[in-house]
Parts: structure tokens; C-alpha cells; sequence
């Protein structure tokens, strides 16, 4: 969070001006960056205003804990009111999402989405924001996991009229979620007296700062659940817009028999996949006809085993994007593409009868195949030549059909520890993003450590291992990768650093000696003593993330030179240009950073690009205990 003091406090720091200087401080130091003028200014606005209602209230010494920032997530609530229950003296909370909005109105489509005339595309309903908080909340905070009565949400919009917002209060309301407005504002009073007492709010404040973060939901183990029981995941804001977006599209479709195109981008860790599982579920369930593709291997092999371990159905959910050659025009209802940034320029390869060697690019098949099909995609985790799929190509590919293309951009992300600052510190490192590298500032929610050798990231995460945490290894394609292995034989220790010596991961589909398929090598703990490749890692995550960056990107006196001569990945050709090489590594390295949940163990090869590091990240030893994530705070 930004801020935490008493309502009282928080009234005067207002008035006095000092509360808008303070929270800016603390948001640098958290993010990285300024806030925006739009942010301040609602701050500006919006804070008083709660402030002020929860004093007039009686109620003073209530605790706001201000841009209070969701567990594994970076989404931030507005403000999050600890209290005592007036009747029965327990911890009491009230989660609150505050609106400068003077009108607005339900989208014609869906009341959960609204219209506002400052914004171009339609938001979500801020009862459904607050609501999905509360509920996100109660799923990652064991403080109130196991009391979910407890937590109250509310939407107030203080400075909005009966008139103006009228319609909004079509959306469903509840316990979680409930709409107050400026020009009723008696209600909002007495709602707040209902839920919180006179007394202190302290001691409710500290349960809930100090409750125990609960593991992010890794995506693997929840699939199969997922498909059959939505509520699984708890969709936020931009993940619930794409998720309504393409169930509206749906709707039209089957309406008024036409095609739609939906493009959902995010980094990272934004929950693209989540949201194709929650679609893919949904759409299951409601008799729609609908698969799921990707272009990768492992994702779609560890689909299928987790979601379709005991019906066979299921499994035939999960496909490639190579799998819709022959597919007739909208055959399907709905096609889902995940990891989109891995398509091809075309599906033929060399087992690809003469028959199908149409030329069609891939992009236009899979639009073919469905009247909606959705595309999620990262534009920076493209790492091999020859991959497709931007927004720019989707986009045009549709237009050449005369297909309404729908996008969707997902900020908040939930690897990393949900930290943005790292996320933007890796980019920067590698030069994907202007600004160069920066010196890490530890932000509470994303540890970063280097380790002085391979022996010592390994035994770092070994113990991570011993206390029940999730750990992988992986590297840049530097080491000749041995792929044939003979039965009975384990697998040879083909990276090579030193004295230290591992094998890749298992290529393939069987298990070799206790060492997993490839495509499970990031889900099954047999996969922990084997050199993971991006091939393997992408679209996986863990909660420990130990790097290793080989001599293919080495760093020399004021920046980072690629060495393709150091890469063993055959997917270079003579033919593949310098300028794509150096990008493609990059992009490697960016994968393989970003796998992590709670952190990430850096170790060079090089021993200048190991000084350069030890400058960016400091040198914390690596024994130290884990420990969960707390926000920074800044107190009056």
C-alpha cells in the first residue's frame, strides 16, 4: 500500500495538503516512475471525499489503508477501511473503488461493462471492480479466508447523480459489491456505521497486513478444475472485459450469423491463460462448440494431461494451431489461441502431405475456422525465427476478411510477485524498452539475488525446495543439447560450467530415468536437476526462478553485445539476420526471467557481465529466508 493511518489523520493530511506529496514519494518508490497527473488528481479528489464521510460518520479512528495493493497481483484497491464490527466487535472491512464519474451508463450488450465519455472503450461496472477485489482478496489473504463475512465491498461515486449514473445500479448487487452515490451520500454513511464501529481500527489493520499470502493458483494444477468449475480463477477488471468481450462476440455471432475477431495483449504473468481457461470452461458448459490452441508442445501436452486426466473429452479440447489446415469455414463456434505471439507464417512443415501444401498463412486459418476466433499474445515473448502474431498482423488479417476486430490490453500482471517494477527492470536490462539498465530497488513484492556460481544457485534452490516452494534452473541455448538417449542410459550432463555439470531437460515425449517428458518438465517436481530451455519454460511459472545467462549475451563497457556464435539453438540459420538474432536472445531472456512468482536467482558465465549485475542488483546473500511479500508502507 501507499498509506495507512487513522480516517482522522487522513482528513487532516488532506486538508493540509501533505497526504498527495506523500503518497507520490511512496509510488516512485514503489513503481519506478511518477504517477500520472490523472492519478493525482484522483487522489486529489477522491480521497477527501471517503475521508470526509468516514468522520461526519463518527467513525475517525477507522484505519485506511490507501492504494492497498492485492497479494501476487498489481492491482491496487483504492482504499481498504479496517474497523470493528459495532455489534459484534470482530475485525470488520470494507473495500473501496472511488469514482470521479458524474454519469455513466450500462453497455447496451452487458450492464457488468459501462460507458463513460472519457474513456474509448467500455469499463467495467465499478459494483463488479470492487466486487471481484473482495473476492480476490478473500481467495489470497488468510486473514480473511477463512472469515469471508467479514469483508464488505462498495463503489462510491461522490461526485455522481441519480441522473447520471442511473442505470448502473441494473448491475447485480451484493455483499461484495454495492453502489453509493455522491448525491445520496446519507447512505453511504450510514452503510459505513453498519459495517465499522467507533473504536480503533488498528489492531483489524495489522491482521490483515500481516495475514499470510496464500500461493498464486499456478495455472497447471487448476486446469482440470477450471474447465468444469469456473470460479476457480477470480477474473480482475481488464481480465473480466476480455472475458465479457469475447462471450458478447459470441452472443452477436449466433445472433446475427457474422464473424468477429478478439485480440487480448498482455506481458507476462497478465493472465491470458487463465482467461482462456475460464472462457473455454464457460463456453464448455454451455453447449458452445469450442477448442483451445496453442503453438507449443509443452503447453498443450501438459493441458491435456492435467485438464483431461480422467475424461477424454476434455482432452480433445487442447490443439495445435497447425491442427486447422483442412478445418472448414466455421466449423467452430469459438477458437481460442493462446500464446498467439507463436504462430507461423504457415502450418506445412516437412510431414505435410502435397495435398495440404496450400501456402495459406496460418493467421488465416485459424480466423477460418471459427466464427470468433481470440487471439492472447505477448508481442515481446516471440524467440524463434519465423514467429508471428502481433496485433498489426492480426488486425490486418482481419481487415482483408472485413472482420470487426476487437482488442483488448491487460496491464496488472500476476508473476513476479504482481510487481510491475520488475517486470519494467527486466525490460530495461535487456534493451527492450528505452531508459537502459537500472539499479534494482527492492519493492516487497518480487526478491532478486545473484549467485557467484551455478553450485550456489542450486543449492539456493534446493532448500526453497525443502520448505515447500516450487524451483526450476534454466539457461540460454548455449550447450550442444544431446536428444537422443538410449534406453536404460540417464541423461548426459550436456551443460557444462566449470566443475558443475546438468543435463537439459528430456526432449521428447517419454521420461528417461526418473527425468520428466519435456512437455512437463516445469510442472512435475522431477523436473528440479535439469537445465530448463525457453522452449520449455514459456508459458510456465514456478514460484523460484533460477537464470542462467550463457556467453550469448555478455555485457561489454556500456551495454550488451549477443554473440550468435555462442548460441546453440538450431533454429539460427546463416540466413537469419544479425538484427533478428540479437532480438530473439533478448526476448529469451526475457521469457526466462519472468517464470518466477516469488524470485529470481541471476547467474552470469561471464565474469564481466557478473560485475555489471553485482553493480544492478547488490550482492544479498543468498541464504537468507524467503519470506511472503509485504507492501511497503509509509505511516503519518
Amino acid at each position: 500500500m501507499l498509506f495507512r493511518d487513522s480516517a482522522a489523520a487522513v482528513a487532516a493530511e488532506c486538508l493540509s495538503g501533505a497526504l498527495f506529496l506523500r503518497l507520490t514519494e511512496q509510488f516512485v518508490h514503489v513503481h519506478g516512475h511518477k504517477p500520472g497527473s490523472s492519478e493525482i488528481r484522483s487522489w486529489e479528489r477522491s480521497i477527501p471525499a471517503l475521508a470526509n464521510a468516514l468522520t461526519d460518520a463518527g467513525l475517525g479512528r477507522v484505519e485506511m489503508l490507501l492504494e492497498y495493493g492485492l497479494p501476487l497481483n498489481s492491482k491496487r484497491a483504492d482504499a481498504v477501511l479496517a474497523g470493528v464490527h459495532p455489534h459484534t466487535g470482530l475485525p470488520s472491512y470494507v473495500i473501496v473503488e472511488l469514482k470521479q464519474w458524474s454519469s455513466a451508463e450500462p453497455d447496451d450488450d452487458d450492464p457488468s461493462l459501462c460507458r463513460v465519455d472519457a474513456y474509448r472503450r467500455a469499463v467495467l461496472n465499478p459494483v463488479d471492480q470492487v466486487r471481484g477485489y473482495c473476492e480476490y482478496l478473500i481467495s489470497f489473504n488468510g486473514a480473511l479466508a477463512e472469515h469471508p463475512e467479514r469483508v464488505h465491498g462498495a463503489a462510491y461515486l461522490h461526485n455522481a447523480t441519480e441522473f447520471g449514473v442511473a442505470g448502473l445500479f441494473e448491475a447485480e448487487q451484493n455483499q461484495y459489491g454495492q453502489l453509493f452515490i455522491g448525491a445520496r451520500r446519507g447512505e453511504f454513511i450510514d452503510f459505513l456505521r453498519t459495517k465499522l464501529g467507533e473504536a480503533s481500527g488498528a489492531q483489524a489493520a495489522d491482521e490483515l497486513v500481516n495475514g499470510r499470502i496464500g500461493p498464486s493458483k499456478q495455472l497447471m494444477a487448476a486446469a482440470a478444475q477450471e474447465v468444469r468449475e469456473r470460479e476457480q480463477f477470480v477474473l480482475l477488471d481488464e481480465q473480466q472485459i476480455a472475458y465479457r468481450t469475447v462471450l458478447n462476440s459470441v452472443r452477436r455471432a449466433k445472433q446475427s450469423d457474422h464473424k468477429e475477431v478478439v485480440i487480448v495483449t498482455g506481458g507476462p504473468g497478465t493472465g491470458k491463460s487463465v482467461i482462456a481457461l475460464s472462457l473455454l470452461g464457460e463456453l464448455y458448459r454451455q453447449g458452445i462448440t469450442a477448442l483451445h490452441a496453442t503453438g507449443s508442445s509443452s503447453f498443450t501436452t501438459t493441458m491435456r494431461k492435467v485438464a483431461g486426466a480422467r475424461k477424454r473429452e476434455v482432452q480433445e479440447l487442447f490443439k495445435y494451431f497447425n491442427s486447422f489446415m483442412t478445418a472448414e469455414h466455421n466449423s467452430l463456434d469459438v477458437l481460442i489461441c493462446d500464446e498467439a505471439h507463436r504462430m507461423r507464417e504457415t502450418s506445412a512443415n516437412r510431414y505435410t502431405s502435397a495435398a495440404n501444401r496450400t501456402g495459406k498463412p496460418q493467421i488465416e486459418e485459424l480466423i477460418d475456422a471459427a466464427r470468433v476466433p481470440v487471439f492472447l499474445l505477448d508481442e515481446h515473448q516471440v524467440v524463434r525465427p519465423g514467429e508471428m502474431g502481433t496485433v498489426a498482423e492480426i488486425k490486418a488479417a482481419a481487415a482483408k476478411k472485413g472482420l470487426r476486430c476487437h482488442v483488448v490490453p491487460l496491464d496488472s500482471q500476476f508473476r513476479c510477485g504482481g510487481s510491475d517494477a520488475y517486470l519494467r527492470w527486466v525490460v530495461r536490462l535487456l534493451g527492450l524498452e528505452p531508459g537502459g539498465a537500472t539499479a534494482w530497488e527492492p519493492d516487497g513484492r518480487m526478491r532478486l539475488l545473484l549467485a557467484e556460481s551455478p553450485q550456489e544457485m542450486e543449492a539456493f534452490l534446493e532448500e526453497q525446495r525443502s520448505r515447500k516452494y516450487s524451483a526450476r534452473m534454466s539457461a540460454g541455448y548455449c550447450w550442444k543439447w544431446t536428444k537422443k538417449v538410449a534406453p536404460g542410459q540417464s541423461l548426459p550432463a550436456d551443460v557444462v560450467i566449470g566443475e558443475w555439470e546438468r543435463p537439459w531437460n528430456v526432449f521428447g515425449d517419454r521420461a528417461v530415468e526418473g527425468a520428466p517428458p519435456a512437455a512437463l518438465w516445469a510442472t512435475d517436481p522431477a523436473g528440479f536437476g535439469q537445465v530448463g530451455c525457453v522452449y520449455t519454460a514459456q508459458g510456465f511459472e514456478y514460484d523460484w526462478s533460477g537464470v542462467i545467462i550463457g556467453p550469448d549475451l555478455v555485457w561489454r563497457r556500456d551495454g550488451w553485445v549477443t554473440d550468435r556464435t555462442a548460441s546453440k539453438d538450431p533454429v539460427f540459420k546463416k540466413s537469419t539476420p544479425d538484427a533478428a538474432v540479437d532480438r530473439l536472445i533478448r526476448n529469451t531472456y526475457k521469457v526466462l526471467l519472468t517464470r518466477g512468482m516469488i524470485g529470481t536467482v541471476l547467474y552470469s558465465t561471464d565474469a564481466e557481465t557478473r560485475e555489471k549485475l553485482r553493480e544492478l542488483v547488490g550482492t544479498a546473500a543468498l541464504d537468507s529466508q524467503p519470506h511472503a511479500a509485504v507492501p511497503a508502507i509509509s505511516r503519518g
